[in-house]
């Protein structure tokens, strides 16, 4: 079959043959004729495939024959992904198969200033692609409406589910119209999946699964460095150099610091890139991945979450420079590699606490890892002096949950940890687990301030306040030269007449003295 067999109006065949398309893919196959039928379809399908196509063509096929219009804020198709890189991506298709007609096609994502989305919602739109976020978010403010709705499209399923938007899913799902064709697309198909299909889809949809051409683990050469964490970045830095024919390199790495990390090296070096993940604005991400897609940049260091859903041609090597905790999520970054037939290699980096992580991942893909040249090792620098910090953060990349807790200290992300942190363990107090501290820090400088008022708390029950908690207080009030200590004692004798003068001038003084000479208190 040809493109040009299928029942597609001349501005739409006219498109096809300008993005060079003219044989349709499996699903494409598949999956054409039964949406131009107005059937809904559960499609099984991964990245890469082709099946924006297949959904998009039909759909904006059906637009035109339909003859009906759009009224302001409202859309005629809605086409609901999980990141905005995918979305933007999904509206450029559409963009170039309606190149030749009069549809229009809008892309709302959170991130950015909705405004300039408002202003493309006021006339309305035929195709709306959307992030679930943002686009709840419009219809809270009434920037537009879902009853005009004739199609809608779930795509990528099972990563909406990782995500954690099905709650948002089944809300959009809620305002939706009866009358609608349905497309539901998902790489996988879990339980909770299947579920959700349901509540969605009408009742004896086309099913339509299409397996990749074969797997990537079959047309990926795969190298293994096992290699101590401190010395990863010198590594990539050397293989970089060492290899000019990597010209398109993807890595991959579990952290947002990791990744930025990792640009710093090589920007070091003179290599260059640049990274995507969640502290990047849209813009900064939307402009590293154009410039490399158009290779003005040679690598994009990316984390799991800001990298699903792009789909970027030609990748010629793929890092794993940090092995993912999710064995899957490991096929699925070496397979931004190899596409469309084409060859790709895969190089992993193993630090040792990363080894029960590979064992997973080999034992998923029934491939062992071959270990690379190993003498690219001697071409290295010698390790740096690990540092008790560095000791601590070599388990993960990040210091331990409750090493950086109490007063004055920072956990992750840089937040202060303290009373936050103790109640996140279920611990207690930072009272009952005291941090010491300096003399030169803020909680002695408080009390330094105001020496009248505890001054004479201290005077008054000294036992009370102080033996319960003798190395908080210990800590946070003592001083170099002993002043502190001197007046809390007693011993400096204008902190003792300060003391009493204070004492005598503190509203009910008197009266509690009275109730000691009494035997009352």
């Amino acid at each position: 079959m040809k493109f040009e067999d299928l029942p597609l109006a001349n501005p739409l065949q006219r498109a096809v043959r300008a993005v060079g398309y003219e044989t349709p893919t499996p699903i494409q196959e598949k999956s054409i004729p039964s949406l131009l039928e107005g059937k809904d379809l559960l499609g099984i399908a991964q990245t890469g495939t082709g099946k924006t196509a297949a959904f998009a063509l039909p759909i904006l096929q059906k637009l035109l024959e339909s003859g009906n219009f759009r009224s302001p804020k409202t859309c005629r198709a809605l086409i609901l992904l999980p990141t905005r890189e995918l979305a933007i991506q999904v509206e450029d298709c559409f963009k170039e198969y309606a190149q030749f007609t009069a549809i229009s096609t809008t892309c709302i994502f959170g991130g950015v200033s909705d405004a300039s989305q408002k202003r493309c919602l006021i006339r309305g739109v035929d195709v709306l692609v959307a992030t679930p976020g943002r686009l709840l978010d419009l219809i809270g403010q009434k920037a537009v409406s879902l009853k005009k709705l004739e199609f809608f499209v779930l795509d990528e399923a099972d990563r909406m589910l990782d995500m954690g938007f099905i709650h948002d899913i089944r809300k959009v799902v809620a305002l939706l119209p009866q009358n609608r064709q349905n497309l539901f697309f998902s790489a996988t198909m879990p339980d909770d999946i299947t579920k959700l299909a349901a509540t969605i889809l009408r009742p004896n949809p086309v099913r339509v699964e299409v397996a990749p051409q074969s797997t990537p683990i079959e047309r990926i050469r795969q190298e293994l460095y096992r290699i101590d964490k401190r010395r990863k970045g010198a590594l990539l830095k050397e293989l970089l150099n060492e290899h000019p024919e990597m010209k398109k390199v993807l890595v991959f790495c579990r952290t947002k610091h990791g990744a930025d990390k990792i640009v710093r090296v090589l920007e070091k070096a003179q290599i260059k890139c640049a990274a995507i993940h969640g502290n990047k604005s849209q813009n900064r991400r939307q402009e590293a991945l154009g410039n490399f897609k158009e290779e003005k940049i040679r690598v994009l260091v990316a984390t799991d979450i800001a990298a699903r859903g792009i789909d970027v041609d030609d990748v010629s090597h793929v890092f794993n420079y940090d092995l993912p905790n999710e064995h899957e999520t490991f096929v699925h970054r070496i397979g931004r590699t190899a596409r469309a037939g084409k060859d790709g290699v895969a190089i992993s980096f193993c630090s040792p606490d990363e080894e029960v992580d590979l064992r997973g991942i080999e034992k998923l893909t029934r491939v062992k890892i071959p270990e690379g040249d190993k003498s690219v090792f001697e071409k290295l620098p010698p390790p740096q002096k690990e540092t008790s910090e560095s000791e601590m953060r070599n388990a993960r990349g990040r210091l331990p949950r409750g090493e950086n807790g109490g007063f004055g200290g920072h956990g992750e992300n840089g937040r202060h940890g303290g009373r936050r942190h103790d109640k996140k363990k279920g611990g207690k107090s930072e009272a009952q687990n005291p941090v010491p501290q300096n003399a030169n820090q803020k909680p002695a400088q408080k009390f330094e301030q105001r020496p009248s008022q505890n001054q004479g708390r201290v005077q008054q029950k000294p036992a009370q306040k102080f033996d319960q908690r003798p190395a908080q207080n210990q800590n946070r009030f003592q001083q170099p030269n002993g002043n502190m200590d001197q007046n809390f004692a007693g011993q400096n004798p204008q902190g003792d007449r300060f003391q009493h003068r204070h004492r005598r001038n503190r509203p009910g003084s008197r009266a509690r003295r009275r109730m000691r000479e009494n035997g009352q208190s």
